[in-house]
């Protein structure tokens, strides 16, 4: 079994968290073989540790985790690192993986270009 993790900050308001639940969505009908879970690094649940846990618990065997932030900041560059170094250590049947904030890819970047000019 592989599972997409969707990592984001959370917050205190729940409906912040609207449109990474659609983005789940969307990620889990382009891949319906593939686990697509949402996890929040503050103040929402599940936190990232709780969801390994539970994915664990499924036989899950690789996880790649996608910070969607729009920048590689102090989250992505050092936390998120320390806690992917923890679950290796608990969980070393699982591979993980990870990549660099959703933001900073090309193809994001330029489909916010987008929409920013359709706003004149």
């Amino acid at each position: 079994m592989k599972a997409i993790v969707l990592f984001a900050h959370g917050a205190r308001d729940p409906r912040w968290a609207a449109p990474f639940e659609r983005l789940q969505k969307l990620t889990q009908d382009a891949l319906p073989e593939v686990a697509v879970r949402l996890s929040f690094l503050e103040f929402m649940s599940p936190a990232l540790p709780a969801l390994v846990a539970e994915l664990a618990q499924q036989g899950c065997q690789q996880i790649s985790v996608v910070p969607v932030f729009l920048g590689q900041g102090g989250h992505v560059l050092r936390d998120l690192p320390l806690i992917l170094d923890s679950l290796r250590a608990d969980y070393p049947a699982i591979q993980f993986r990870h990549s660099g904030a959703v933001g900073e890819d090309a193809g994001v970047l330029m489909a916010m270009r987008d929409y920013c000019v359709t706003q004149i």
